[in-house]
């Protein structure tokens, strides 16, 4: 990353990544977190549909093909898109660490243009945990994990306790995901957005 900020460089005491026990298997489908998430819900008509895998150690992959509702210029994604296609990525990763976390910071650099129609292939790490701040990297690639790069983000998660969504939340929404009986989807709906 070029000009990458002092915040997003691990302190001297931050420790290599652990892969939670319960975490995903490598190569399993992680599915939606909540079904009205902008970036991985099927409840949303013009969303990203991401769909992402764990990976080996604490990475995952993930793809999404670009609609025509994501373009900026005529028939390329649009920018915002793209940023938001990686946060969704690199917020995934939270899950193999069953770690409630928000973005703090999100750099990201665009390479080169993605037209519509084109899938995006994604890959994210965790690079460092340092307390309750979380250190991770994406890269997205044209047509697969082997094509060009289009865009590539560095980014700080936080931790934080479920009560942050609680507080900050619209009320029925809230309501709604905290009544869900299945418990896995009721604790996976607060995982990774601010």
């Amino acid at each position: 990353m070029s000009g990458t900020s002092a915040a997003l460089e691990p302190p001297a005491d931050a420790v290599k990544p652990v892969r939670h026990p319960d975490a995903p298997a490598p190569g399993e489908l992680l599915g939606a977190h909540y079904e009205h998430c902008f970036g991985c819900g099927g409840g949303q008509v013009h969303g990203l549909h991401l769909e992402t895998r764990a990976g080996e150690g604490v990475s995952v992959t993930a793809e999404f093909t670009v609609q025509p509702a994501h373009q900026g210029a005529p028939g390329l994604a649009h920018g915002g898109i793209l940023a938001a296609a990686l946060d969704e990525t690199l917020g995934s990763l939270n899950w193999l660490l069953r770690t409630v976390a928000v973005t703090g910071r999100l750099e990201t650099d665009f390479v080169r243009p993605v037209p519509v129609g084109a899938t995006l292939h994604l890959e994210a790490e965790v690079t460092a945990v340092a307390r309750r701040k979380i250190y991770s990297s994406a890269t997205g690639r044209i047509g697969g994990p082997d094509g060009p790069l289009a865009v590539r983000a560095q980014a700080l998660f936080v931790e934080v306790a479920v009560e942050h969504f609680v507080h900050h939340g619209r009320e029925e929404e809230i309501r709604a995901a905290m009544s869900d009986p299945d418990r896995i989807r009721r604790a996976r709906a607060f995982e990774v957005n601010p």
